[in-house]
């Protein structure tokens, strides 16, 4: 299994200081997160793309770029780039460069976005929101396996035998990105695309059906449906005790659930409530490392996925902290899960 950790990039009042770090700090801190990621051998580091104020990834390729600069070995993704309100052959263009940079670590992670406001930002219309997606994966696609195109859409002009470049020796993968949306995980099959599905309340369990309609839809379409790889994002925290990954995690997280929530008709998010989400068949996999082994190895007895990775800022909480989960995921955690898989 690859395992790696992604971000948003949060930059939000620490719940327990009130202070927020300036952008340029932030920035640093994530830089150093990346080189740690790095060096103790988590195979992917993830930034997702968001357009909002408590997020610094509006840019997430700009930030890449640098992030190859400060690693050898981590494959570097976005988690997601919002294809839907972005120009596929800008995006291929950027993550070429990337790859050519990188020495071919780069990855696209493809989504409509969870968030809506890089859409009225891009003069995109909401009630095109699964059409652009769909348009816009398949040209992504044409871009990426030839270098000249042709194609016509009803939200781009077209190509007509042009050349996109640079181009790259290496074929970059295009992930899916898929939340609670049946089609999402449909169209990621028929296209023999692999799926990263976001798990973000519930039991990880009651997702196998989202693979098994994505598996059923690549074999349909002529690919090779068992060995298209299947990713899961959750949120997590790791520490060196169970009781002081909770504690540490849960300000940061209820803060940042409590704010989304607000905008999205939730109630606030209580202790219980999050206790409660860190059973073992739920989807917090925050605790010690010996707990969040137990749950990973868990979660892919009931999902067979190949890839995992997990969200640690949720929310702000102090970089020292976050280092230590880092280190601990990527010597503890890692390693014992690869070994138990092989």
């Amino acid at each position: 299994m690859e395992i790696g950790v992604y971000t948003f990039v949060e930059n939000t009042a620490d719940p327990a200081s009130g202070k927020t770090l300036s952008p340029e700090q932030r920035l640093r801190d994530l830089m150093e997160e990346v080189a740690l990621a790095d060096q103790v051998g988590l195979d992917v580091f993830g930034i997702g793309e968001h357009h909002r104020p408590d997020f610094l990834a509006s840019a997430p390729t700009m930030l890449l770029a640098a992030a190859a600069e400060r690693s050898k070995r981590i494959r570097l993704s976005t988690a997601v780039t919002v294809l839907s309100s972005d120009d596929p052959v800008r995006v291929y263009e950027q993550f070429a460069t990337l790859d050519l940079l990188s020495g071919g670590r780069a990855e696209i992670m493809a989504g409509r976005g969870s968030f809506i406001e890089s859409f009225p930002l891009f003069g995109y219309d909401l009630n095109d929101y699964d059409e652009l997606f769909a348009e816009k994966l398949e040209l992504l696609v044409a871009v990426r396996d030839h270098e000249r195109v042709t194609w016509q859409g009803a939200h781009r002009a077209p190509l007509r035998n042009q050349a996109v470049y640079p181009r790259t020796p290496h074929k970059i993968p295009i992930w899916v990105a898929v939340g609670g949306n049946p089609p999402s995980a449909i169209r990621a099959g028929t296209l023999g695309l692999p799926m990263a599905l976001a798990i973000i309340g519930g039991m990880p369990e009651r997702f196998s059906p989202f693979i098994d309609v994505f598996r059923q839809a690549a074999k349909q379409a002529g690919h090779h449906a068992e060995t298209l790889p299947v990713g899961i994002n959750t949120h997590g925290y790791v520490a060196d005790t169970s009781q002081q990954a909770a504690d540490e995690f849960f300000p940061s997280y209820a803060a940042q659930m409590t704010h989304i929530g607000r905008e999205r008709g939730w109630p606030p998010t209580t202790r219980a409530q999050f206790n409660a989400a860190l059973g073992l068949r739920n989807h917090l996999a925050v605790g010690s490392p010996e707990q969040v082994i137990e749950k990973i190895l868990y979660q892919h007895e009931a999902l067979g996925h190949q890839r995992y990775l997990m969200q640690m800022s949720v929310g702000t909480m102090p970089h020292a902290q976050t280092i230590r989960s880092i280190e601990l995921f990527g010597t503890k955690v890692a390693p014992t899960v690869r070994s138990a898989l092989r």
